[in-house]
Order: C-alpha cells, then sequence, then structure tokens
C-alpha cells in the first residue's frame, strides 16, 4: 500500500468512520472509495475533496506517514491553502508588506492572493530577518500606549502550539477582521483575546474562525507620545506609589498608637 491509501485508512479509522459514509461524502461509490485506500490514485477533483473532508493538506496526505505528524496542531487554514504568498526583494529578502488602514477591509479577502499581496507597500528592517513579518495597523485604545495610527509588525506563526500566553498578537479572523491583542489558550483548540485597556472585556475566538496569526515583533509609531499619557506602565507605577505611601502611613499610625 502506498503512503496515501495508509494514510486514507488511518483516517477513517481515527474518526471511526465507515468507508460507505466517506463515499457519500465524495459523492461516488462505496466501491470506488475502497480502491482508493487500496493500490488506486483519485483523480485531482476526488483528491480535493478528501483534502478538504478531513482538513488535511493534500501534500500530507500524499507525501508523509501522517501517524507520525502532529497535524491537529495545525491551524486549519481556510480551504487546507498551502501557498503563503509572500514578497521578495531582487536578492530574495522578505520584504515586510504594510498593511494601510484604508486596505484592512480588502486584506480578508486578498491575505491569500499573491497579486493582492504583491501591490502592498513595503519596507525592510534589517533587525528581522528569520521568518515571515508584516506589519497591520492600530485601530481604537484597548492596547496602549499604542495609538490609532502606530503599526505593530508581527512574525507568522502556524501552530497553536506557538501561542505563548500572556504574549500579543496579531489576529486575523473571520469575524472580527484584523485585531491585536494579548493571547491565553483556553483549550486547545480556542484563545482568549484579552485588551491591555482594562475598560474592553476579554473574548473568546475559536480555531475555526481564525485565517491568520502574527507575533509581535516590533512597533512602529507614526505619533509623539505626550508626557500627559498615562500608558499602562505608567498607571503601574502611580499604583505602585498609593500602596508604598499607603503602608508607610499605617506604620506611622501603629507607631503613633502604640
Amino acid at each position: 500500500m502506498s503512503v496515501f491509501s495508509d494514510n486514507l485508512r488511518y483516517l477513517r479509522v481515527k474518526h471511526g468512520l465507515t468507508q460507505q459514509k466517506i463515499a457519500d461524502a465524495l459523492t461516488i461509490p462505496r466501491e470506488r472509495y475502497a480502491k482508493y485506500e487500496a493500490t488506486t490514485d483519485p483523480p485531482l477533483v476526488c483528491l480535493q475533496k478528501i483534502s478538504r473532508y478531513y482538513h488535511v493538506s493534500i501534500d500530507l496526505l500524499l507525501s508523509f506517514d501522517i501517524r507520525h505528524v502532529p497535524y491537529e496542531n495545525l491551524l486549519q487554514l481556510e480551504d487546507n491553502r498551502l501557498l503563503f504568498p509572500i514578497a521578495v526583494d531582487s536578492v530574495g529578502e522578505n520584504k515586510i508588506e504594510i498593511i494601510p488602514a484604508k486596505a484592512q477591509a480588502g486584506y480578508l479577502a486578498g491575505y491569500s492572493d499573491p497579486e493582492f499581496i504583491e501591490a502592498l507597500q513595503h519596507i525592510s528592517l534589517p533587525f528581522l530577518r528569520n521568518g515571515k513579518y508584516r506589519a497591520f495597523p492600530i485601530t481604537g485604545d484597548s492596547m496602549p500606549p499604542h495609538k490609532e495610527g502606530s503599526f505593530v509588525v508581527g512574525e507568522y506563526i502556524e501552530r497553536f502550539s506557538d501561542v505563548v500566553d500572556g504574549r500579543t498578537y496579531i489576529l486575523v479572523t473571520k469575524s472580527n477582521g484584523i485585531s491585536y491583542k494579548r493571547l491565553k489558550k483556553k483549550d486547545s483548540q480556542s484563545l482568549m483575546a484579552v485588551s491591555d485597556n482594562t475598560i474592553y472585556e476579554p473574548y473568546e475566538v475559536k480555531a475555526s474562525e481564525i485565517l491568520e496569526i502574527w507575533r509581535y515583533a516590533c512597533s512602529i509609531a507614526t505619533q509623539e507620545f505626550d508626557q500627559d499619557d498615562l500608558g499602562v506602565m505608567s498607571v503601574k507605577d502611580v499604583l505602585q506609589g498609593i500602596r508604598q505611601d499607603f503602608s508607610a502611613l499605617k506604620a506611622e499610625f501603629a507607631g503613633r498608637k502604640v
């Protein structure tokens, strides 16, 4: 048996399915599907249907013994897309594409379109070499001290296991579009997105909703910070000072009472 036929049988047994059930989903006779688990290779159209049915890429199905591949940890990208369009310069270095605020809505439709990505403006940062990076605009005031109009540069990740609790990421989802949040794992297939500005409530993000995750790499401020701005760290410093003053008053009061 080939790697492909081994993989088909393994996936069917793993999910507790019958050959008839899968054949019905593929709209083919059971006898024909049975041959795919033996020695016959399916036509391309049927291969694509099998890939989408199991949410496993064609590359994995044909090339690897998936019994030894933790494919469940891979993000289930829309249509099991394998190609990740990136822009490179004349010497092959990755460009950092910039998603302008006006292109945010279009990004949901064009994130997998090479022509859309190629048409974006780009920059290069010498300290970001290994990995794939993209710059996303900040909107709102949920993640101080980042102001609206600034950009967060993210590094692309493709596994849930790469998400570290408490770190910040750019999330691209079907329902919320582009958002920059602090992430915490809720379970193996969902995350909690938390704002540093505590007036905003955390919310759950299902893996099935996620199109892309980008880990924070650096940020580009387009506005000067004001001295009167109280960012998160400033608030913490104020509260720490209040605690210290309160402790000192308690100690002084206790001394006088004695």
